[in-house]
């Protein structure tokens, strides 16, 4: 890796980080989609960095402050993102093998359906949704973290429309999606599927991971909700078009 490569990619593990610490999700998706954008590495190996730095980043938000788990909709949610996981996981060593140009594509389509989901105002419901939900919700979510390290669109629609408090949306969320990286990783460790490139990948960015992450919690910034949502929302838009449009232009050339 390149001067520039590794520079790169630390700037995109930053901003990922950032959006993650003040929004609570879409490390992944930001991750994922800025690195195949810029194509420092390949997409298999950028999914497991994501695995262990959610992990990494879990294991300090929620350090000593667990007490607002739902543990209910944890249960409900685990069980379906497991079956999920497994999926993905079996579905993107086949995918990256054999179709890399519609792995690009499926990405960039999630990371704009993520976009979308955080521009949208989720209507509340007076009632807390079946356990069936959770478990649906979960399945999409955990195929989508198996496939791109990537759970929050699906969790997150589902999660803000409970009648829920904040705190306790925002720690579930985390200890789902740290769930979901630690079954991932079980998941490819044993299957040799995760590099030495990776494992380096992970050391170079850990300290700075950690180190954003406790200033962020300690130090916010004074910017409301609104213009963090649009921040996010830009990059991931950029991140989704810049992985498709490529493809799309190609494909017309090609048919022309």
């Amino acid at each position: 890796m390149t001067v520039w490569q590794g520079a790169s990619f630390l700037l995109c593990v930053a901003l990922a980080t950032c959006a993650q610490t003040l929004t609570g999700f879409a490390f992944g998706l930001i991750l994922m989609g800025l690195v195949g954008m810029l194509e420092i590495v390949p997409l298999a190996d950028a999914a497991n960095v994501a695995s262990v730095l959610t992990l990494v980043q879990a294991s300090l938000v929620l350090r000593g402050s667990r007490k607002a788990l739902d543990l209910a909709a944890l249960r409900d949610t685990a069980t379906g993102s497991g079956i999920g996981v497994v999926a993905g996981v079996l579905l993107i060593g086949w995918l990256s093998a054999n179709v890399m140009l519609l792995l690009r594509v499926l990405l960039g389509l999630t990371i704009l359906a993520c976009a979308t989901t955080m521009l949208v105002r989720v209507t509340p419901l007076r009632e807390r949704s079946s356990r069936s939900s959770f478990r649906a919700f979960g399945l999409v979510s955990g195929l989508m973290s198996g496939l791109f390290s990537s759970a929050g669109p699906p969790l997150v629609y589902q999660f803000y429309r409970q009648p829920m408090g904040q705190v306790a949306i925002r720690q579930t969320l985390v200890m789902i999606f740290a769930f979901n990286s630690l079954l991932r990783l079980m998941l490819v460790v044993p299957a040799g599927h995760f590099s030495l490139r990776a494992l380096w990948l992970c050391l170079f960015a850990m300290p700075l991971v950690m180190a954003l992450t406790w200033l962020l919690q300690r130090h916010p910034p004074n910017w409301s909700a609104r213009t963090v949502r649009l921040i996010v929302c830009a990059l991931l838009g950029v991140a989704g078009l810049s992985l498709i449009l490529p493809i799309a232009a190609s494909y017309v050339r090609g048919g022309a």
